[in-house]
């Protein structure tokens, strides 16, 4: 059975939600699939949220994390930018995992049956 406890991590700049697992997963697929449209879809988003996404992306960092090729259906795929944003996320977010590990089990215990949702 797996974990009923998971940490997920939000990291904000200047007091906005900047990055989080989604955006993550998003950067992930659309490295994946070579495509925004192909990345979205895996995600079940449309190709403007999808779109709307990746330029907020890529305007909160200094240089673009996702370039696309030109011409059409000429596709995308992450800046060495983007592939280090994605690596230092997970990083973080598999150090963050490991030490709070004792108090992460320690919460699954305190669940009750099946209430792990919020309503």
């Amino acid at each position: 059975m797996p974990d009923r406890v998971r940490l997920t991590l939000r990291l904000d700049a200047d007091g906005k939600a900047a990055l989080g697992h989604g955006k993550i997963r998003l950067l992930e697929m659309l490295a994946e699939t070579g495509s925004i449209s192909a990345a979205g879809r895996a995600m079940g988003m449309s190709y403007r949220r999808t779109w709307l996404l990746v330029d907020s992306l890529n305007q909160l960092f200094k240089a673009p994390l996702v370039a696309t090729r030109p011409g059409g259906g000429g596709g995308a795929f992450l800046t060495e930018e983007g592939e280090t944003v994605v690596r230092l996320y997970r990083e973080i977010e598999q150090e963050a995992a490991q030490a709070s590990a004792q108090n992460l089990a320690r919460i699954e215990q305190l669940l009750a049956p099946g209430q792990a949702e919020c309503p």
